[in-house]
């Protein structure tokens, strides 16, 4: 096992993620693994020291807080490392009083070695020491994560279970989390033969009853007239779309007014079915919902406590800094509520953001950092004021709303967009934007012909009208290729071949399908072979409304639930001093960067150019 992948075993197994609001990670990095209270000291959190080798540790272990250590990115990364490790010891050492029995731990070793393949004692001595560890070194950060683990357990066992009251407003404002499956009431024919399901079909078309077709003929249902469900009240019982093949269930349940469908082949059988009735998804009642909504919120609830917790060791927390390399300023970038939010919470949410680390990845530091000033962190510190605004709104507005601030924010704005409504213009208007969503590209099965004298390729399309196109083409001097199933623009065809399939109009009837004009491919000279021609499709409005229905209605409590949380948030009268602290940040910055030394002035006698009397210059003479 090489020390890359150990490391990485190693702080899985240490990891504990806490998943309250944004999600406050404490994982023992490689900082925590090689401490042995040595290292030179960088601060004290409540007079417990964090050496620089641990935050050196913990920022060059993340590949986006290695990727700069200067500018104004540098010196966020900076701020992150600390606070984050400022966390961590906070946790641990609020923990400290907890027992964890040496069977415990044994029992935790024993199973990472079992899962990492190391449990051959040398093998395990000699990946711990690839990293620096011993196995009492690895032991003790084992029994730290087992505290942590239990202690924020304790937190969560003490919080009451979610009141009927706050069910009941968590469900009213997320109903569209508890929905019915769509179901249909139908019947089917199944047969092993295509021919004989394509005559059954005919038959049907023809009016004959699907029942009695199906008691006949069906290889399965046919006891109850192929009915899908068992009968109940003379009908069959609706079923889900999960209860047929995926391709005859999306056949059957695209037909929401009922009807037959064409047919389908899965598995080797073909399938015709006829839907009687179809049955829309719909909200579940509360009471059928209510033990999936009340683990939802006792989630949240508990949440909330363990980020009350975090917060109260924040609150009273000592830090002292004793080397001022490490020195960090954590300025309060907002205040909403009484409540003050420090600058490294937003450097936190901008850490974790995926699509800063792949900006990361596109620019150099310095853009990237004007962009994410511009952009990225004005509309993090929003998102937290929000959030630090939530329970208050709530609280004003009477609503049983529980779970971490974010988590009420959300509420709030589901409040917000309750009355949302959509309109058929609202629907007609997504479709009109959105019409390439619903395409079908055209589609055939192609064989190419291809010869290097244009004129045989000339001769062959001309003659070629029945029998195996493979042996003809072969016989007239051509090389074929089986080019198989393509949609058009999907790349296995040349831009000429995609084109002389799918936008020619001068295609050849010929035996079962149709050939096409003589194309000059480099120095040959193809004929292609047209099967199964289907053109390009365009789905009604009427055939994707049901679709953009719930799409359109998300858009639309997305942007009215909003307008009304920044409505709310107004009344608070918050402050946002992002401007100021990211001004004094670069002020700062700009003031540790080292001066590039300027460049020494050339002699004024080093090939200086004559000056004429009337301030021209005389170009230098040559030696020559």
């Amino acid at each position: 096992m090489n020390k890359k992948k150990l490391v990485n075993v190693l702080m899985g197994v240490l990891a504990l993620l806490l998943v309250v609001g944004m999600a406050y990670q404490f994982t023992p990095n490689l900082g925590d693994l090689f401490n042995k209270q040595t290292g030179t000291p960088a601060l004290t959190v409540n007079g417990t020291t964090v050496t620089v080798e641990q935050l050196e540790a913990a920022k060059r272990q993340n590949p986006v807080l290695s990727s700069t250590d200067t500018g104004v990115l540098g010196d966020d990364f900076k701020t992150f490392v600390v606070a984050q490790q400022v966390d961590q010891t906070l946790v641990s050492n609020a923990v400290k009083d907890l027992k964890v029995s040496r069977g415990d731990v044994d029992a935790k070793v024993k199973e990472v070695r079992a899962q990492n393949n190391l449990t051959d004692n040398k093998a395990w001595t000699d990946a711990l020491q690839g990293v620096g560890l011993t196995d009492s070194d690895y032991r003790k950060q084992v029994r730290q994560s087992l505290a942590i683990e239990r202690r924020v357990d304790e937190i969560k066992k003490a919080v009451p279970a979610a009141t009927d009251a706050e069910l009941q407003a968590y469900y009213d404002l997320n109903q569209e989390k508890y929905q019915t499956d769509a179901r249909i009431q139908g019947r089917q024919i199944v047969v092993a033969d295509k021919a004989k399901a394509a005559d059954l079909l005919k038959q049907l078309r023809g009016g004959a009853d699907f029942a009695q077709l199906a008691g006949a003929n069906s290889t399965e249902f046919k006891d109850r007239g192929g009915a899908l469900g068992p009968i109940e009240n003379g009908a069959p019982r609706p079923v889900a779309q999960v209860a047929l093949p995926s391709e005859v269930g999306a056949a059957a349940f695209a037909l929401k007014d009922g009807g037959l469908t064409d047919v389908v082949e899965s598995g080797g059988k073909f399938y015709i079915v006829k839907v009687e009735k179809y049955l829309a998804p719909s909200a579940k009642p509360f009471a059928e919902a209510k033990s999936d909504v009340a683990t939802a919120v006792n989630a949240s609830k508990q949440n909330a406590a363990v980020e009350a917790w975090v917060e109260g060791l924040r609150k009273d927390a000592k830090i002292e800094f004793k080397d001022l390399n490490w020195k960090v300023e954590d300025p309060t970038v907002a205040t909403v509520a009484g409540q003050n939010v420090r600058y490294s919470q937003v450097i936190e949410q901008v850490v974790q953001n995926q699509q800063f680390a792949s900006l990361l990845q596109q620019v150099p530091a310095e853009q990237a950092s004007q962009l994410v000033n511009g952009i990225l962190k004005p509309q993090v510190v929003q998102q937290i004021i929000q959030g630090y605004a939530a329970p208050t709104i709530a609280e004003r507005l009477k609503l049983n709303l529980v779970g971490t601030r974010q988590e009420i924010a959300q509420g709030v704005a589901a409040y917000g967009a309750r009355n949302a409504k959509v309109t058929d213009a609202d629907l007609q208007a997504y479709y009109t934007e959105n019409k390439a969503q619903f395409e079908s590209p055209a589609s055939a099965a192609v064989s190419e012909a291809s010869f290097k004298d244009q004129a045989k390729a000339v001769a062959f399309r001309g003659s070629y009208t029945r029998g195996d196109f493979v042996s003809a083409a072969s016989k007239a001097g051509g090389t074929v290729s089986e080019r198989g199933a393509v949609t058009a623009g999907d790349g296995k065809l040349s831009e000429e071949l995609n084109a002389a399939v799918f936008a020619a109009k001068s295609l050849k009837d010929a035996a079962d399908g149709s050939l096409s004009d003589v194309v000059k491919v480099g120095d040959r000279y193809s004929v292609l072979y047209v099967t199964d021609l289907k053109p390009a499709e365009t789905k009604s409005f009427a055939e994707v409304r049901d679709q953009i229905e719930p799409v359109v209605l998300g858009q639309k409590k997305s942007s009215e639930g909003q307008t009304f949380l920044d409505a709310q948030v107004k009344t608070l009268k918050p402050t946002d001093n992002l401007k100021t602290v990211l001004a004094a940040q670069e002020k700062r910055v700009a003031a540790q960067t080292p001066k590039t030394p300027a460049t020494p002035a050339k002699d004024s006698t080093d090939a200086a150019p004559d000056t004429k009397t009337d301030g021209s210059a005389t170009p230098p003479t040559s030696d020559k």
